[in-house]
Order: structure tokens, then sequence, then C-alpha cells
């Protein structure tokens, strides 16, 4: 196996603190402390740590859309109903590692506008545009009338569940998203 580069051991440094620790306690000199690479080597790659948090967050939003995405339509093949999704948050809500949405917790720590970086807000937003498109799609498969509008409801419950574990990790949470998106899904 080969050894990643300096991009990759910084980023994935990088990644797993902004995701534990948040970005604005997580400074570069620990990045690159824990990472093992030179100072000059994380400004080749990234001129900036705002550089840096938005290549964190594009490389976040692939992975985490690619497995959502996957763990959403092996459920759906055995059970095609919209309370599958709240099936998939619980695998994520119960690894190890949770910490919540790394996108959310990009504009609380940061503020609405991401700060004085407005990029660290649209990806944000691209985000959770793309994770409403696929819950549309999701709708539109199972047949829901006006699957643009479930799927709006259907965020608002997903964002819930996701803000409401990383507060109180319950199944609770888990359980009562089932329900609502059930419900929602028998109104359609």
């Amino acid at each position: 196996m080969a050894t990643p580069s300096a991009r990759d051991r910084i980023l994935d440094t990088a990644a797993r603190l902004f995701y534990r620790d948040g970005y604005r306690a997580t400074g570069i000199d620990k990045i690159i402390a824990e990472s093992g690479v030179a100072k000059m080597s994380l400004y080749r790659h990234f001129a900036s740590k705002n550089d840096l948090i938005s290549a964190f967050l594009a490389r976040r939003h692939d992975n985490w859309m690619a497995w959502f995405e996957a763990a959403v339509r092996r459920r759906l093949k055995e059970r095609p109903n919209l309370d599958v999704l709240a099936d998939a948050l619980a695998e994520w809500f119960q690894s190890d590692d949770y910490r919540g949405c790394a996108f959310i917790n990009v504009v609380a720590e940061a503020g609405g506008g991401a700060g004085d970086d407005p990029r660290l807000a649209g990806h944000a937003v691209e985000h959770k545009k793309s994770l409403a498109e696929f819950v549309a799609n999701v709708a539109r498969e199972l047949r829901l009338r006006d699957p643009e509008a479930v799927a709006e409801e259907a965020m608002v419950c997903i964002e819930g569940m996701i803000v409401r574990y990383q507060m109180v990790p319950d199944v609770a949470s888990i359980d009562a998203g089932r329900r609502l998106l059930a419900r929602l899904h028998a109104a359609g």
C-alpha cells in the first residue's frame, strides 16, 4: 500500500481534528504536528486555514453523500418506505466518532455567513441542497405526491434528528424521526 501524499496526510489529519474538536479550536500548528508535515508543505497545498476547511468540506460532502445514498438504497430494497432515511441516519449516529453534521457545525461555529469566508457557508448550502435533491429522488421513486415538498419536510426531520442526537444521544430521537418519516410517507 502506497504511503499517503503530504496533501492527503494534511487533509486526513485536519478532517479528524476539525470534526472532533471544531474548526476554531483546531490550529494549524496542531495539524502540522499530527500530520507530520512541514509548515511549508501545508501552505504549499493550502494557502490558508479556510482553504483547508474548504477542501475538508468538499471531501466530506463527497464521502458522506456516497455513504448515505448507499445506506438508504440498501434499506429501500428491503423496505420501500421513506422511514429508511432514519435507519441510515441511526447507523451514522451510532458510530464511534459521531459529532453531528460537519456542515451544520461550520455554520454554527462561524455564523450564518460562515464568518469571513463565504465559501464555507456555500459548502453547507450546497451539501444540504444535494441532500434534499437525493431525498426528492427517493420520494419520486416511491411515487409520493409532490416529491420536492416531501423532501423539504423530510429535511426538517433529518436536520432535527442530526442536531437532537448530537445533543441527546438517545434512540428516542431515531424512533421519533422514523415515525415522522413514516407519517410523511403515508400522507404522500
